[in-house]
């Protein structure tokens, strides 16, 4: 199969340099003259410097000719994700379309693979997803990878061309799982970033990715989500790494709101956008979610952290 990522960001660049490892790949980015400058140098100097381009790797700002792909990863921002694929792809297409980011709208609360079948119902929609850092994937370092498409041929054919030497991928039918999964580890690695920032130790960190986890699960299961999912890679293996690692931008927001430093506002990171569009979603659900509570409060300035973690430890004792 053929395979084209749209996005020439750094995750975006880095599966694209996995991917042609096994054959013909394009990379395609907005910006043209960043693609020249891809084509010169043969490597993305911009978003994923040191990392020199296979020679399988073609570039190209022209969509037309990426969307000529037999599978097409988005490698997209998740806020921005409605409107490329309003702008790109037709409501009748019937492409395989794999959604390479994580987390929900803030408008509407859909996750990417809701918003794929929106856009183009014909379309077969899956979710890439998992414990995944940009520039170990480009080096050729190994990890594994949740592949979500609710129909399990279509998933059985695409876990087959996006396996690669460094990326093993597990498949799943339960797309919503691991949307979730993907979309919640990075509310709950902003909490462990504050809680190292402000100084409350290794052991609070511990404790908030534990109780997230919690947290994380009690949503899934709410809306129909199989658990499994989220004990997988997609939910509690993604949610290790990036509650632990600085190359985490959401891990890093956490540290610079812990110790009262200025964050750059430039950078994208989705679970700042996802613990708001959760709150909303849960205000009448019923379901207990603190920590994503905690986490909207101090990114709205409507909560310090001194108060913020006095508040989650004073909550009610109960049994486990």
């Amino acid at each position: 199969m053929r395979v084209s990522v749209l996005g020439a960001g750094a995750f975006g660049t880095a599966l694209a340099i996995s991917l042609a490892q096994k054959g013909n790949v394009t990379l395609w980015a907005r910006n043209a003259d960043h693609v020249a400058d891809m084509q010169a140098s043969r490597a993305n100097g911009l978003r994923l410097p040191g990392v020199d381009f296979p020679e399988n790797l073609s570039l190209t700002s022209d969509i037309s000719q990426a969307l000529s792909a037999d599978v097409i990863l988005l490698a997209v921002p998740m806020q921005q994700l409605a409107g490329f694929l309003a702008d790109n792809i037709a409501p009748d297409s019937t492409a395989n379309l794999v959604a390479c980011c994580k987390g929900f709208e803030v408008s509407t609360g859909r996750g990417p693979v809701s918003v794929i079948r929106d856009a183009a119902p014909q379309a077969t929609a899956a979710i890439l997803t998992g414990p995944s850092f940009a520039a170990d994937i480009a080096r050729g370092l190994p990890t594994a990878l949740t592949l979500a498409c609710a129909d399990e041929g279509a998933g059985k054919r695409l876990q087959q061309a996006l396996t690669t030497p460094n990326l093993r991928l597990y498949r799943t039918t339960d797309t919503q799982g691991a949307e979730l999964g993907g979309a919640l580890k990075n509310v709950i690695a902003i909490a462990c970033g504050v809680a190292i920032g402000a100084g409350l130790g290794q052991s609070a960190r511990a404790a908030l990715m534990t109780r997230g986890f919690s947290e994380m699960t009690r949503l899934a299961q709410h809306m129909g989500a199989e658990t499994a999912t989220l004990a997988g890679l997609s939910g509690f293996g993604d949610l290790v790494l990036t509650c632990t690692s600085e190359q985490s931008r959401n891990y890093r927001l956490g540290l610079s709101l812990g110790a009262g430093d200025s964050f750059d506002p430039t950078t994208t990171v989705e679970g700042a956008a996802t613990a708001r569009a959760i709150v909303q979603m849960t205000q009448t659900s019923g379901v207990d979610m603190p920590i994503t509570q905690t986490v909207a409060r101090l990114l709205d300035g409507a909560a310090d952290v001194p108060t913020s973690m006095a508040a989650l430890l004073s909550r009610p004792l109960k049994e486990e």
